[in-house]
């Protein structure tokens, strides 16, 4: 019988796929992303302070993949609220940031436990900010938001969606017969495409499964924090992402698709890459400004400060032990009276915005 989107797809092939995986252009491929990934990681350990690349780098993910969901914010508008509490920001800006906590306890849930169900249901709850929990209830179904015509029904039934997760979770871990000899990245592109098939929440699915991928690379050794930007990829080939998603269940056409994620990490993994080698080069050049132009003030850890808090406040020094709020405030105006800060009135708060960061950030 041939697919019907209209019909609940409970036919969905379990994996591992029939289909060569590992074809000569695949493996090709996979060589480039492993270089681009090993090359990211290395870059990664450059940093001293690993909070300046966790609390920047994710924030540019969480914008991007929630965008590709048509839940746009802005970069600053991330920044601005990080840390500070969500109760001013607007809706898609608090979604954004839910996307970015639930990659961070998702990294964290790592040292506990691997990969599973539980830890896709953890990620989509806090994403969503409600209780999900795997569908019981039919009537989920996908279509294109113009025309409303229905372009994929995943499968129904809480059993069924719970089997086909099993089966899954065996796929990313290589406990499947012939997986454990596939290459990590495949089997992440691979998972991805189950993953989305089997649908296994009422929302959040996609959003979902894009911190799956990243906590999978952390998982398999390829990087030690989930820093990759890719959902800046996807987010600008988006129609080819969807439709690479569709081919395979109309089609069985892996090989594309499996190339399309490789390719999207070999170039987010470089772009990443030399994102974190601008910054390095910026903590330095403002590290030694700071030790140049107010020897009185400096330390190592407020230069880094600035950095993992582009929008810094008063109350971030005081937190990481630096000073006293009244110090503390003093040590933020001399850096805005050296140049490396600049001062921000939001209501009656004042913060210190480091704005070649940003801008180093935001630039493409």
């Amino acid at each position: 019988m041939s697919f019907d989107p209209r019909r609940p797809y409970n036919d969905l092939p379990t994996l591992p796929p029939g289909p060569e995986l590992e074809t000569r252009a695949v493996l090709k491929a996979c060589i480039a992303a492993r270089a681009a990934v090993a090359e990211l990681k290395a870059a990664g350990r450059l940093i001293p302070n690993q909070g300046v690349l966790i609390n920047t780098i994710p924030l540019l993910e969480a914008q991007a993949s929630s965008e590709i969901e048509h839940i746009v914010t802005t970069s600053d508008q991330m920044f601005l609220f990080d840390g500070a509490g969500e109760g001013e920001a607007d809706p898609a800006t608090k979604e954004a940031l839910r996307y970015r906590r639930a990659l961070w306890e998702g990294f964290q849930a790592l040292r506990v436990r691997p990969l599973s169900t539980n830890t896709a249901v953890q990620i989509c709850r806090v994403v969503k900010g409600v209780d999900m929990d795997i569908r019981a209830t039919p009537g989920t179904t996908l279509s294109y938001s113009r025309t409303r015509e229905v372009i994929y029904t995943p499968p129904e039934g809480q059993a069924l969606l719970r089997e086909r997760l099993a089966n899954w979770e065996q796929w990313m871990h290589g406990a499947l017969p012939g997986s454990g000899d596939i290459d990590p990245l495949v089997r992440m592109a691979v998972g991805h495409y189950q993953f989305e098939a089997i649908h296994p929440f009422t929302d959040g699915n996609g959003r979902t499964g894009r911190v799956i991928n990243l906590l999978h690379l952390v998982e398999q050794g390829l990087l030690d924090i989930p820093v990759l930007y890719l959902s800046r990829y996807i987010l600008r080939h988006r129609e080819a992402y969807y439709q690479g998603l569709q081919s395979v269940t109309r089609d069985a056409a892996w090989e594309a698709w499996v190339l399309y994620m490789l390719t999207a990490v070999t170039e987010t993994a470089r772009w990443t890459m030399e994102k974190i080698l601008a910054i390095r080069q910026l903590v330095e050049d403002c590290t030694e400004r700071m030790r140049r132009d107010a020897p009185a003030i400096y330390s190592r850890e407020l230069a880094e400060l600035i950095f993992v808090r582009p929008y810094c406040r008063i109350a971030h020094v005081v937190d990481v032990g630096l000073a006293k709020r009244q110090t503390a405030s003093l040590y933020l105006k001399q850096l805005v009276e050296i140049g490396l800060l600049r001062e921000h009135k939001l209501g009656r708060e004042k913060l210190f915005l480091n704005p070649e960061f940003l801008a180093l950030l935001q630039k493409d």
